[in-house]
């Protein structure tokens, strides 16, 4: 699944450190998140959505 977390990340200034935070869950989840090696459950896919203030349909692409 493509996904636009690493772009959404860096147009707010956000580390990985800070974004793992903010969906409390560790950098190096982040960094599989970002490089596609994890697609996220639902729940965690709803939070990344929250915190970018985005609908998950935009932040993921089959």
């Amino acid at each position: 699944m493509d996904n636009l977390i690493r772009s959404e990340r860096e147009a707010r200034g956000w580390t990985q450190a800070m974004l793992a935070e903010r969906l409390e869950v560790s950098r190096q989840t982040v960094v599989a998140l970002e490089t596609g090696r994890y697609d996220p459950s639902l729940p965690l896919a709803f939070r990344i959505a929250q915190v970018f203030e985005k609908p998950i349909e935009v932040l993921f692409t089959p």
